[in-house]
């Protein structure tokens, strides 16, 4: 059965083949994906790596979890599944007051009164 790791700590600038690489020595990938940040369209310096079967997945784990990849310190452990979060349409999280400008008490869409 296939495995799912986490890999953070990367560096930024790691590409999806080197990530590949890393692990190959371990055992068979059968995927790696770097996370990379919508706005930016740069990696946020951690990924995913999919291992063919979970004995080889467990022995990446002891010999990269820790260990000096590029100057930076691997985090490696078995993948979580992502938590469910609800987001309405249009729902941009928690960026300030936006809404209390547009519906204050200067009459509809913040404009002035008169």
């Amino acid at each position: 059965m296939a495995s799912k790791l986490f890999v953070g700590g990367l560096p930024y600038a790691v590409t999806e083949d080197e990530l590949r690489e890393l692990f190959a020595d371990l055992g068979e990938v059968s995927a790696a994906q770097i996370i990379i940040d919508r706005e930016t369209n740069r990696s946020k310096g951690f990924g995913f790596v999919t291992m063919s079967n979970d004995d080889e997945a467990q022995a990446a784990v002891k010999k990269l979890d820790g260990q000096d990849f590029r100057g930076r310190r691997l985090a490696v452990n078995e993948a979580r599944p992502q938590e469910r979060r609800e987001r309405s349409f249009g729902d941009r999280g928690d960026r300030g007051d936006r809404g209390d400008r547009q519906n204050n008490d200067r009459g509809f869409g913040g404009g002035r009164r008169y």
